[in-house]
């Protein structure tokens, strides 16, 4: 798990400048705690920074083929590099170290740009082909290692982290409005945009090329549901997502380093801690984060699996949020991300960092195997859909528009009055459309562009609506905030965190089995729970879901509350250049006054202040 970034410059573009490669490696040493490398040779620079986990001694980088034709940049794991690496010798390529990286060397030998297809892992890598003049790029299939990249008249030059580039290239870096509206309604900025117009993130499962004809973007895999489930049953399904779970597991706790695990007391870190304890060397050592708020609290659960298992388990408690860590926080992050559960994935990993270099999580368990309530409560709010769409939208929107926005059943009728994705995106946006039309400027909003839906291309096809939703959330929600916000906190510890769930064959299972083993009647996760029964107390396979969230709702009646009017509605505000600060201060003493829980509404604008803030310095 790495760092990586690097420029090559256009036809004329002059050489490399190493200052501006070594500063743009810099800021992302965190990434990278154990060592730093460069190459350049004339107009390309590639720069790596490293945190060891395979072959400790020889997996420095840039790293090279037999005859230095080829040179790599890396950040990630390939878990199944020894198979790769044994083919190939048996092909006839001779490795000179141990690691994973240059497996993907002597494959893109073998393959050229088709070598992704063949990686089981988590991945960014920029490799230069010295012989062809070009530049291969290419992440991983759910993006779980970030790519930024930007292209100016004087070429190409990408990195792991925005702020690299942002402090050493270019300049006249412009807030994109669109972005802007996104992230109101989404709380993230999917790829490729981002927050500012001129610099962009490699999408999940693409690779590219740069060369003398320009720059060339390919999908390299989908994630897809069959028109046909398969015909299995029960037994059948739970024995074989046994073994493909356990697989993936045996995988991702291959390491020169010890390896422990996220524990939630959840259904899927309770399943990972389950499988992974009996298959590690050492005695697997567990982290769970807990608040003084007992709704919120799941440590006792934690630690009914712990106690099972004899893990080496490690608590912490969060009392408040501390405020002095805010702005740190925000600015690691790079660009304006709204999920509160960033905060309690900050605790959890520092924690973890302090005793380890590597932990697996349960993240994707909601995704793939319909873990989420909005997927379970899809049937009922079906039924609307047997009125006329006209009639919907014209009664159900009307009653809706009419209520007040206190009353409970606002956004419910709201909702129905839609339907497919414009029906998702109100369950699951924290502004709708209409909100962030009245929270805009009139003069900022002018200058968003035509309002086209996130997620329609995950609604047009011919899956069913629980289908379609969870297709959704797998290609977005998954990438573009579960994974960011575990990879910026972690990275931040100099912590590599490997998910299980995200192992391509067991997503391409898990979406081909028939629903009724994923959802059945009222209970989420059914095929899971089926699988922990037996290996962990009871208690553990009936409780709901709880999820990685905090107190929020509570914390912005306390002190929150105070620092949200003083960074939010300040004569120095940044917000007042987009949004109208009578808005703001009308949502606060709202949520003061208990008629609607609007934390989440504040809290994306309160690190969107921060963000403009830090971004300021």
């Amino acid at each position: 798990m790495c760092g990586i970034c690097g420029m090559v410059m256009a036809h004329g573009g002059g050489a490399v400048d190493r200052g501006v490669l070594q500063a743009m490696n810099e800021y992302q040493a965190h990434r990278g705690p154990d060592g730093e490398g460069l190459f350049i040779e004339g107009g390309v620079g590639l720069g790596h920074r490293r945190l060891s986990i395979i072959d400790l001694e020889g997996g420095g980088q840039p790293i090279y083929n037999e005859d230095n034709s080829l040179v790599i940049v890396f950040n990630g794991e390939i878990y199944n590099y020894k198979e790769l690496r044994r083919d190939l010798m048996q092909r006839g390529h001779r490795f000179s170290t141990d690691s994973d990286t240059e497996t993907i060397v002597h494959l893109y030998e073998e393959k050229g740009a088709a070598c992704v297809d063949d990686l089981n892992g988590m991945f960014a890598f920029a490799l230069w082909d010295r012989s062809k003049r070009r530049l291969f790029i290419a992440r991983d299939r759910f993006g779980e290692k970030p790519l930024y990249y930007h292209i100016d008249n004087k070429g190409l030059y990408f990195s792991s982290e925005l702020k690299s580039l942002r402090k050493t290239v270019g300049s006249g870096w412009i807030l994109d409005p669109s972005s802007l509206d996104e992230y109101l309604a989404y709380g993230y900025i999917a790829a490729p945009r981002t927050i500012y117009r001129n610099v962009y993130k490699l999408p999940p499962a693409h690779s590219m090329i740069w060369d003398a004809s320009g720059l060339h973007l390919e999908r390299y895999w989908s994630v897809t549901f069959p028109e046909r489930s398969l015909d299995i049953g029960e037994a059948e399904a739970l024995e074989a997502l046994q073994g493909h779970l356990s697989d993936s597991i045996r995988l991702r706790l291959r390491s020169d380093v010890p390896v422990g695990a996220f524990l939630s007391g959840g259904i899927d870190s309770s399943l990972m801690v389950s499988l992974a304890a009996p298959m590690s060397e050492r005695r697997l050592t567990t982290f769970s984060v807990g608040f003084s708020e007992r709704d919120f609290d799941e440590l006792a659960s934690a630690r009914l699996v712990a106690e099972a298992y004899e893990t080496d388990h490690h608590e912490i408690v969060i009392e408040d949020l501390d405020l002095s860590l805010f702005p740190e926080i925000v600015e690691h992050f790079d660009e304006p991300f709204g999920d509160p559960s960033a905060i309690p994935t900050y605790y959890v990993t520092r924690e973890a960092s302090r005793a380890l270099k590597v932990c697996i999580s349960g993240d994707g368990g909601d995704e793939f195997f319909c873990g989420y309530e909005r997927y379970q409560w899809e049937p009922g709010e079906r039924l609307f859909d047997h009125l006329p769409e006209k009639l919907r939208s014209v009664v159900l929107g009307a009653v809706a528009d009419g209520m007040p926005q206190s009353f409970s059943g606002k956004g419910f009728l709201g909702r129905m009055a839609v339907s497919g994705e414009r029906r998702y995106s109100r369950k699951v946006a924290a502004f709708e459309r209409r909100e962030r039309t009245a929270l805009f400027l009139p003069e900022f909003h002018a200058a968003i562009g035509e309002e086209g839906d996130l997620l329609r291309p995950y609604f047009e096809n011919r899956l069913d609506a629980v289908a379609q939703r969870m297709l959704a959330d797998q290609n977005l929600y998954l990438s573009e905030d579960i994974l960011v916000k575990v990879d910026r906190n972690s990275m931040w510890h100099g912590l590599e965190v490997r998910v299980p769930f995200l192992d391509h064959r067991l997503v391409d299972f898990a979406n081909s089995l028939p629903m009724a083993l994923k959802k059945r009647n009222r209970t989420l996760k059914y095929l899971l729970r089926r699988l922990l029964e037996g290996r962990v107390p009871s208690e553990i396979t009936q409780r709901g879901k709880q999820g990685f969230g905090l107190p929020l709702s509570y914390w912005m009646k306390g002190r929150l509350e105070e620092f949200s009017r003083e960074l939010l509605l300040s004569s120095d505000s940044h917000s007042q250049k987009y949004f109208d600060l009578d808005v703001i201060r009308g949502l606060i003493d709202d949520h003061q006054t208990g008629r609607r829980d609007l934390s989440r509404r504040i809290w994306t604008l309160l690190w969107f202040e921060q963000w403009c803030r830090s971004e300021c310095r």
